[in-house]
């Protein structure tokens, strides 16, 4: 069952024993045309054709899985856009999708804690995670984070990523997880649909139209 556009309620999670939180656009505010003004900037056309929420290329499922070097994607981004830049100043560009992380978030999931076991289940490289976790660790402290999960895990570790069913019941099965028992909460509509396929209680958050702070309450009060 997939649940959008209006707060879930405790009334909604019962049966439900796990959580588990996208990081990118959930708990983490990213900005996904960031990258494309930044790679225009520089004089590059398109990327928007090769990345944006709604889906991407295969070039960046094989960085998202740990398949593909930074040398090589920064290559192929090179090729692609038809740039001549250094992979220093193409690696600040992709970085500006990062934004910040609310402490007041992460501080719920504590709370959320004492009720479920909570995760977290991303899509991301390994360009990414050294950047964002800067930010978390400047933010709160980056143990103070990881503590408020029972499990944060990278796409490009696992080698395997959203949207697709099957990922879901691997990381089911990797965490000893009971699909029916387990809520997954995501801003993508497409991994929201994954989730549920794999037989999870999915939740749409429109970030656009939702505080996500507001949806985390609701499942407190």
């Amino acid at each position: 069952m997939i649940f959008k556009s209006v707060p879930l309620t405790k009334a909604d999670l019962s049966g439900i024993d796990n959580i588990i939180f996208d990081f990118g656009g959930v708990l983490f505010d990213i900005d996904y045309d960031a990258p494309v003004r930044a790679f225009s900037a520089l004089g590059g056309r398109g990327f928007e054709a090769l990345y944006a929420q709604s889906g991407q290329t295969q070039l960046f499922d094989k960085l998202e899985t740990g398949n593909i070097s930074s040398q090589d994607f920064f290559a192929e981004i090179r090729a692609a856009l038809g740039l001549n830049h250094s992979n220093e100043l193409l690696e600040e560009a992709w970085h500006t999708i990062l934004l910040d992380i609310p402490k007041e978030r992460v501080d719920m999931i504590y709370k959320l804690k004492n009720q479920f076991k909570t995760y977290v289940f991303s899509n991301t490289n390994a360009i990414h995670v050294e950047e964002f976790e800067k930010i978390v660790d400047r933010a709160m402290g980056i143990e103070y984070f990881k503590s408020a999960f029972e499990k944060v895990h990278y796409s490009n570790e696992l080698g395997f990523k959203k949207p697709y069913p099957e990922s879901f019941t691997k990381y089911c099965l990797l965490e000893g997880l009971e699909p029916a028992k387990t809520l997954f909460i995501d801003d993508s509509m497409q991994h929201v649909k994954g989730a549920e396929k794999a037989g999870l209680l999915a939740y749409h958050i429109d970030v656009t139209k939702m505080d996500v702070r507001a949806v985390f309450q609701a499942l407190l009060d």
